[in-house]
């Protein structure tokens, strides 16, 4: 049983270790300020609609 429990904890640290590489692995500051908004890309240099 507590080899079980061991296993669901290392695959819930895994988890949460590859949420958070992914969320915050790129940023320099970390999260983004909620009043900043991203602007999207735009490859093709048309206006957005």
């Amino acid at each position: 049983m507590g080899l079980i429990l061991l296993e669901a904890l290392l695959a819930l640290a895994i988890l949460v270790a590859i949420v958070w590489w992914t969320m915050f692995s790129g940023r320099q500051k970390g999260e983004i300020p909620s009043g900043t908004k991203a602007q999207p890309r735009n490859e093709d240099n048309e206006p957005p609609c």
